[in-house]
């Protein structure tokens, strides 16, 4: 398993390293009250870490933390909550 994971790694590593050297152009991101100077392999690289937190963000607030609550609720020996009508 531990080897998996290395390779797993590696390999993102590498495709990390290979868009960066091939978008290596500069480019200029306006976000309001700064901008943001690098290049285009840098904003790619950016844009799709933040798409990964952003959507395990969602997945944990709407998938993990409700059934948490109802792993804590099944613990202490009380029923789930009622769920509302058209689920």
């Amino acid at each position: 398993m531990r080897l998996i994971r290395l390779l797993v790694a590696l390999a993102c590593l590498a495709i990390g390293v290979a868009i960066g050297a091939l978008n290596a152009q500069p480019v200029s991101l306006d976000l309001g009250i700064t901008i943001f100077r690098a290049t285009l392999g840098v904003c790619i690289l950016l844009a799709l870490l933040a798409g990964v937190l952003i959507g395990g963000a969602v997945i944990s607030a709407s998938v993990v933390l409700p059934m948490q609550r109802r792993l804590a609720l099944a613990r202490r020996g009380l029923p789930p909550p009622d769920r509302p009508e058209g689920r």
